[in-house]
């Protein structure tokens, strides 16, 4: 299997520096991302003790640690580099991840993604000319999309026929599994509304 990502030597032994000071037998880091293939896409790493890695985690067997791939963060970790440049103040650690907000949905893919992969693709770009945006808060466990306007949607008149004739449907007809779509939005706040 080819690896997903690369960390680079200076890398690896600035972290396994690090995972020596936290004086825990067999931890390693877990690389996930929050949000992805979404303009809010952060690439994380974090300790993974013994017996935090998920079953479903991809295993990369370095020399000195282990580097757990969360599931459905692997394909926007592709061509991801973590480097270590030492520098007088001690040094950076840098990831670049270039395909995390880059939307990769398939059919396969979770709810939530997909969710989101159609705001950010579709909904949200025609929003953006008045300045609104809308993000899934929440999928509830009886697949109910909650969502949030925000920016210029906030408070604008037309954000009822905005929901129902364009965001709603767009998503139901996309996404059959989706029962219901819910705004949270306080829409009594008109500070930025666009209408």
């Amino acid at each position: 299997m080819s690896q997903i990502i690369e960390i680079t030597d200076s890398a690896q032994e600035y972290l396994a520096e690090l995972l020596s000071k936290q004086d825990v037998e067999g931890i390693g880091v877990r690389v996930f991302i929050t949000q992805p293939g979404t303009p809010y896409a952060e690439t994380c790493l974090a300790y993974c003790r013994p017996g935090e890695e998920e079953a479903t985690d991809e295993v990369i067997e370095l020399s000195r640690f282990n580097v757990y791939i969360e599931q459905n963060s692997a394909p926007f970790l592709e061509e991801a580099v973590v480097d270590f440049n030492a520098d007088r103040m001690g040094g950076q650690l840098t990831i670049k991840a270039p395909n995390a907000k880059m939307p990769q949905v398939s059919e396969d893919s979770p709810l939530e993604d997909r969710v989101n992969y159609i705001l950010f693709s579709e909904i949200n770009p025609g929003l953006a000319a008045h300045g609104g945006e809308i993000r899934l808060i929440q999928l509830t466990d009886d697949n109910v999309a909650v969502l949030q306007f925000g920016g210029g949607c906030q408070g604008c008149a037309a954000v009822d026929i905005t929901l129902k004739q364009g965001v709603e449907r767009t998503l139901t007809e996309r996404i059959p599994e989706l029962t219901a779509i819910r705004d949270v939005t306080d829409h009594t706040d008109t500070t930025n509304a666009y209408y």
